[in-house]
């Protein structure tokens, strides 16, 4: 539940039904990326907290995977019902502590609800199998069935909607969880516990927790209870969480960080193609994993499209993100913004020239926050740190190229593998890019923006695991192999 010191909101962990401060009984503020007030305060959790946290879903899961599949999948459809009412609240808390759009904070609240429906909805079609054996009167089947307690991690970019998306399969699949949001973005994923409540999600079976990587993050992911991590975030915190993992053999699912390279060839559309990369690089402030990362564009269109790209650039307006007509919002903190800052000045010094942007915006409403300007780069090549480094920000940087081989081959060089996008009319081309390019997640002649029914992927350095669709429910449930002799 929240209460309110004077005028800051404190949301409380949410833990085996109740509504609890850590038992240190610390505090950590969140902040406005807007203009750096603190607007919340949760608790500071720690080792003590994540323990008693994964006790309770220990506790809890055997009777929550005793209940049959369908009627697990009935609370959770409540529980996204509940979502969709308070998509209002959720939204503005979203664009409060994280500094998205409140459009899109809507759009994510709505998107978290179908994270919790989708798998939910699919209850009835968990599946085994059966096979014939080598042995008379004999049956093999394979029995799928939960891990027990599950861990979510999730990042603070759609800190709702990724922590959804672990929530539904999880749950629906007769696992019990303990999720923790990340420091920066908690507030949205706390809120859940009240429609948890509500929804009639027996107690134990979700639970809510804040607290330090170091410390609570440590412990959920090091605990012998843990049997699953799935997290979303940066490749390095990953390989640590995979490290940390593996004493106990627990599983593991990373769905890490990205650095998708867009190309547009000779024929392909240059209307929709910058349509797609204005609205894919700059959602979320181009805080997205999937967000194109680095532009590979054809010669004989590079000029249309850079003129045309950079017109639409510069109409983007960056704002208050509870103000409709903002476009971009602040980065989520200090540090992202010196980060993006460096990596503009570094692709200078490196041979880099700015068409657009490049630096802090003018202007009193943003002599507080966390703001930087959308940046167009040209004259780039694949050696530089920009084309091969995550930015997670408002950046393009451009590479001309001549034929689809050499765009292939560049795309190819680097140490991610999520997304990439290809706009062409040649179909050869594109059944080509099937085979060939190496990500987990294409798309062609479109903007980003994955589907329920999908599976969201990543190779190399980018994940393992994968989630939605039928495939990452796969990723919640492991099995068993009977051998059922039936002679005399």
């Amino acid at each position: 539940m929240v209460e309110t010191d004077g005028g800051v909101e404190h949301y409380r962990m949410y833990i085996n039904g109740e509504w609890k401060d850590a038992i240190s009984g610390e505090k950590e503020n969140v902040e406005s990326p807007t203009n750096e007030e603190v607007i919340y305060t949760v608790p500071k959790g720690g080792v003590d907290d994540a323990k008693l946290a994964l006790e309770t879903a220990e506790a809890a899961q055997p009777a929550w995977a005793a209940m049959p599949a369908v009627e697990r999948g009935n609370i959770l459809i409540k529980f996204a019902d509940l979502i969709l009412k308070n998509k209002e609240r959720l939204a503005r808390i979203l664009a409060r502590e994280m500094g998205k759009t409140y459009e899109l904070a809507l759009g994510e609240a709505t998107v978290s609800a179908d994270f919790i429906n989708f798998p939910a909805q699919a209850a009835r079609r968990l599946e085994g199998d059966i096979m014939p054996s080598d042995l008379p009167n004999e049956h093999i089947m394979i029995h799928k069935v939960p891990y027990g307690v599950t861990v979510g991690i999730a990042a603070w970019n759609f800190p709702l909607a990724l922590a959804c998306r672990k929530i539904g399969p999880s749950l629906t699949a007769g696992n019990t969880m303990v999720v923790k949001p990340p420091s920066v973005t908690p507030v949205a994923v706390l809120a859940l516990g009240e429609l948890a409540k509500e929804a009639g999600i027996p107690d134990g079976v979700l639970n809510l927790v804040t607290g330090g990587g170091s410390t609570m993050g440590e412990e959920l992911v090091t605990n012998p209870i843990t049997k699953l991590v799935t997290m979303t975030g940066s490749t390095k915190t990953g390989q640590h969480i995979h490290r940390a993992a593996s004493d106990n053999l627990t599983e593991v699912r990373l769905e890490l960080g990205g650095k998708a390279p867009f190309i547009l060839l000779e024929d392909g559309n240059v209307d929709k193609a910058v349509e797609a990369a204005t609205v894919s690089r700059h959602l979320n402030n181009g805080q997205v994993c999937t967000c194109p990362e680095r532009f590979y564009i054809h010669e004989d269109v590079y000029d249309e499209f850079l003129e045309k790209y950079v017109a639409e650039v510069k109409k983007l307006k960056l704002g208050d993100p509870l103000d409709a007509d903002t476009d971009v919002g602040p980065k989520v903190n200090a540090f992202e913004t010196e980060q993006m800052a460096k990596t503009v000045e570094n692709a200078v010094a490196q041979g880099a020239k700015i068409a657009c942007g490049g630096k802090r915006p003018e202007g009193a409403e943003f002599e507080k926050g966390h703001w930087y300007e959308p940046t167009v780069l040209t004259e780039c090549t694949n050696d530089m740190d920009v084309m091969r480094e995550e930015v997670f920000g408002v950046v393009s940087p451009i590479t001309k190229i001549s034929s689809y081989e050499e765009a292939l081959k560049l795309a190819n060089d680097c140490k991610y593998g999520l997304a990439a996008f290809v706009f062409t009319n040649d179909m050869r081309r594109i059944q080509r890019a099937v085979l060939e390019l190496e990500f987990g997640e294409v798309y062609i002649n479109r903007p980003m923006g994955e589907q329920r029914q999908g599976f969201h992927n990543g190779h190399k350095l980018s994940g393992t695991g994968g989630e939605d669709g039928k495939y990452g429910m796969e990723n919640y449930l492991e099995k068993k192999t009977f051998y059922v002799n039936f002679n005399d």
